[in-house]
């Protein structure tokens, strides 16, 4: 016995020592790949990383993929694996739930549901509403026909002549009869074949009732199919917005930027451009708020965040005293979970109505040290500005310091007791590269 076991155990001995040589080696491999993302990230290259520390998975039609079943999905947009408050396309990662009487409340407010669900249950909801109301029509009209006895033997069309009945509603022959006259009724088709009769009150009460009826129930799911088609919600479907976000210098201060544009010619009346930063903030009383917001002062140009909005505009945020990114340096930026909500709001030129687009940036879509690539030409043949919407998300890496823009501040005030140039040079230099690199 002990023969027999002794090889055995020297064979786990070595299994298990082979299993931690793989696991070491794996998990060297793994914190290589890791710093070389970081590196890759601090100076500023576009990528969207696979490894330990996730933030995005690309959305594709595989089975496995987070885009099966989601009827929000665009081409090219990304899914969140950590936590999100807003999506690329702008749809808000909020759920509910322990909603007290939360269907008597949205069918209260009917037009409102069938305007936010999806076409095919609006259509059916319609569908439904139109085949019920002929059917309870046609059993009240029946009934009218039975309680007036036109449905006897003897006083079925066919027997009219002879018995010399008046019915209230001629060409009455059964229940088919009935639903038929409801629908020519209700639709004011009118085939020139069933007709009312002055003979019957109840009759002509009936008729003047489903025909009001049918007038409205039009009316309802014309302005319901007008509302869907033209809710702000398909107009943001052409507002868009850059993948990522730079950070780079203007005029000597920091500022974060991101682009803005529109597909359509129709342009948007009075655009404004809004940004806050979701961020955890903990309180002097030691609250800690972990969706807390804070309004960014943004602008284009030198307009504000109002826009005359007629091609791609770069929105720029200032890293000044006032910003909540004012301590924010590259490392920070690269460890930090913050996520920034950026909307685009004005009214719809063709139709009148308000519009909203939304999207977000968290740190990993932040590219720290590029600028965007411009987009808008002057072509001389056309004598026409032409857009190139292929280098709309397009970014050249800058000279941009690695430290927070306080420190920068710092050195710019110790800057001016300079009396050479070759020593601001050599500063700028330093603050350029990484820390690393400053050591060596």
């Amino acid at each position: 016995m002990l023969t027999n076991e002794m090889p055995n155990a020297k064979l786990t001995d070595v299994q298990v020592l082979k299993e931690e040589d793989e696991n070491f080696a794996e998990n060297e491999e793994q914190s290589v790949l890791t710093n070389h993302w970081k590196r890759q990230y601090m100076r500023g290259v576009s990528t969207t990383p696979s490894q330990g520390g996730v933030y995005y998975e690309a959305l594709k039609g595989s089975s496995n993929s987070l885009a099966k079943g989601s009827r929000n999905f665009r081409p090219g947009s990304m899914r969140k694996v950590r936590r999100r408050a807003v999506f690329k396309n702008g749809d808000c990662n909020v759920l509910q739930k322990n909603l007290t009487r939360r269907r008597l409340r949205f069918l209260q407010d009917m037009y409102t549901t069938l305007v936010d669900s999806q076409w095919r249950w609006t259509l059916l909801a319609f569908a439904l509403s139109f085949i019920l109301s002929w059917l309870i029509f046609a059993v009240l009209w029946w009934l009218i026909m039975y309680t007036h006895g036109d449905l006897e033997e003897l006083h079925l069309p066919h027997n009219q002549e002879e018995s010399g009945w008046e019915p209230c509603v001629s060409a009455i022959n059964g229940f088919t009869s009935c639903f038929l006259f409801s629908i020519e009724t209700q639709h004011t088709i009118g085939y020139g074949v069933r007709t009312t009769s002055e003979h019957c009150p109840e009759a002509i009460f009936m008729m003047c009732f489903q025909s009001i009826y049918g007038v409205m129930s039009s009316a309802f799911m014309a302005g319901i199919v007008f509302a869907k088609m033209t809710r702000a919600k398909q107009r943001a479907q052409t507002l868009l917005f850059s993948k990522n976000a730079v950070i780079c210098q203007r005029d000597g201060i920091l500022s974060l930027m991101f682009r803005v544009g529109d597909m359509r010619k129709s342009h948007i009346i009075g655009a404004g451009v809004r940004a806050q930063l979701i961020r955890t903030r903990s309180t002097k009383e030691g609250e800690v708020m972990t969706q807390h917001f804070t309004e960014l002062e943004i602008g284009a140009d030198e307009c504000g965040s109002d826009i005359f909005f007629i091609w791609p505009m770069v929105i720029e945020h200032k890293i000044d005293e006032n910003s909540p990114l004012y301590n924010m340096s590259a490392t920070d930026l690269l460890h930090d979970k913050f996520e920034i909500v950026v909307m685009l709001e004005g009214t719809v030129e063709s139709t009148g109505q308000s519009t909203q687009a939304r999207s977000s940036y968290i740190n990993t879509e932040i590219l720290w040290g590029h600028r965007f690539d411009p987009v808008v030409v002057y072509n001389k043949d056309r004598q026409a500005y032409e857009i190139d919407y292929a280098r709309f998300n397009e970014t050249t890496q800058v000279d941009t310091p690695l430290c927070s823009a306080r420190d920068l501040n710092e050195i710019y005030k110790i800057q001016e007791g300079f009396t050479t140039p070759a020593e601001t040079t050599f500063t700028m230099r330093q603050l350029s590269l990484n820390p690393s690199e400053q050591a060596s």
